[in-house]
């Protein structure tokens, strides 16, 4: 048989420009830190508020995965992101010149509803145009986008700290120049091939396909994705229920729900406060924030460098186990006042960024089959943004009442989630999209 050659210089850059969208999903899950200590000033929040302005941001993305779902579908991935970044851009002005605390709540829902359609398209834009066997590391680019957004995000975020009570405002109103740019490179980006198939344009899909690989490569995709679509005709959210896929349904529900109640998000989110009760001065809660920041991207890159070494699974085994353990580390370390709770903290962002955030977004890009991945990734984004939802807007509360014994809670969690894990996830590493769907029917 012979092999495809790939045109690797075009691959990376369409899934680089698709994976904008993490930077900006990035951007708006990171500004809230930095910004969080002027906006209780500005808007008076109480723990309450505080975590519902933080968690609105879920309710949005919950409502753009069901925008994205529908787009994605009837017009094409392509669109979906474009409808994405000018939500973006829109949003970030909004928030900058939020008058009042519940325009900027309606604000920031809006731009929720952004990052829920980049969350879910980019991954799967990604995971269809890319060849099999670098696919991981294509998907994974995104994650890297996300955590550079996260850490760049958190460096403006610390640089204009003197700014005064506006500094909040340049936060958020610096987001629509990365919008733009994401806006306009999504205007140039072809069509998936599997949707284009999909849609009954089978030349356009092999023009597509022509500029990834060679003619062995185009054949041998049109055929297996041809194959995969056999006998269907309109993907719904039903269609993902029925008996034959509900299995991997479930599954991606599991990991998308315990990527979030890992409790990881916690320190994202919340750093200024974890280490405001240790009684660190904003300066150094803001300069751990880009420290977080600095730590998720150096261990998201050694990550894109193992996972289609090592495979998804042990990963998945590590982070769960590793953050368990450092949980309860850090639990005894903030109940003693310690400052080395930080270097603790760090080490959990390190674990979760080689493990469990890229590594769910692989399998979830990666598990459904062709005919409704579409509708069951929405299913498992929606179903991580509200798992996201419950638990930033629960940690200040819980945080308030319970203090270093909310970490525990996590603890507990992550071993459930090793426990779901060994079980019922099983290796994707090296096969095409339509041989783990395959493996998966036969779950």
């Amino acid at each position: 048989m012979e092999k495809a050659s790939f045109n690797h210089r075009y691959i990376f850059g369409i899934s680089f420009i698709s994976a904008l969208g993490g930077y900006l999903f990035g951007f708006d899950f990171a500004v809230i830190s930095g910004a969080l200590p002027f906006l209780q000033k500005q808007f008076l929040l109480d723990a309450y508020w505080e975590g519902f302005a933080t968690g609105v941001l879920a309710l949005g993305a919950i409502t753009g995965c069901l925008i994205a779902g529908k787009v994605s579908d009837k017009y094409g991935r392509r669109p979906g992101l474009m409808l994405a970044a000018a939500l973006f851009a829109l949003s970030s002005l909004a928030m900058a010149f939020s008058p009042s605390r519940d325009f900027f709540i309606v604000a920031r829902f809006a731009a929720g509803i952004g990052v829920g359609m980049a969350s879910m398209l980019s991954p799967m834009y990604i995971a269809e145009i890319s060849p099999a066997h670098f696919r991981c590391r294509m998907v994974a680019v995104n994650q890297l986008t996300i955590v550079l957004g996260i850490l760049i995000t958190n460096l403006i975020n610390y640089t204009l700290r003197d700014n005064g009570d506006a500094s909040w405002r340049w936060m958020f109103g610096l987001g629509v120049i990365p919008a733009g740019l994401f806006l306009a490179g999504a205007a140039i980006l072809p069509e998936s091939p599997r949707w284009l198939v999909k849609d009954g344009k089978h030349d356009k899909a092999s023009a597509v396909l022509q500029k990834i690989g060679d003619g062995t490569f185009v054949h041998d995709t049109l055929r297996d994705i041809e194959r995969s679509l056999q006998g269907v005709t309109k993907t719904n959210y039903g269609d993902a229920f029925k008996k034959a896929v509900l299995p991997a349904v479930l599954i991606g529900i599991g990991l998308a729900v315990f990527q979030q109640f890992c409790g990881i998000n916690t320190v994202f989110n919340y750093a200024p406060k974890i280490f405001q009760s240790i009684g660190a001065s904003l300066d150094d809660q803001l300069l751990q924030t880009v420290c977080i920041g600095g730590v998720n991207v150096v261990f998201t890159i050694i990550a894109m460098l193992l996972v289609d070494k090592v495979g998804r699974k042990p990963l998945m085994l590590f982070g769960a186990g590793g953050l368990a353990v450092l949980y309860i580390i850090v639990a005894q370390l903030l109940a003693s006042g310690s400052t080395h709770v930080s270097w603790f903290l760090l080490a959990a962002i390190g674990t979760y960024a080689m493990s469990l955030a890229p590594v769910t977004w692989v399998l979830i890009s990666e598990i459904f089959p062709t005919k409704v991945r579409g509708a069951a990734i929405s299913i498992a984004v929606i179903s991580l943004w509200a798992a996201y939802f419950i638990l930033v807007f629960t940690f200040p509360i819980l945080f308030e009442k319970l203090k270093d014994h909310t970490f525990y809670i996590y603890a507990g969690v992550c071993i459930i989630g090793l426990v779901f894990v060994f079980f019922k996830v099983k290796e994707t590493k090296g096969k095409t999209l339509e041989e783990v769907e395959v493996a998966m029917m036969g779950h």
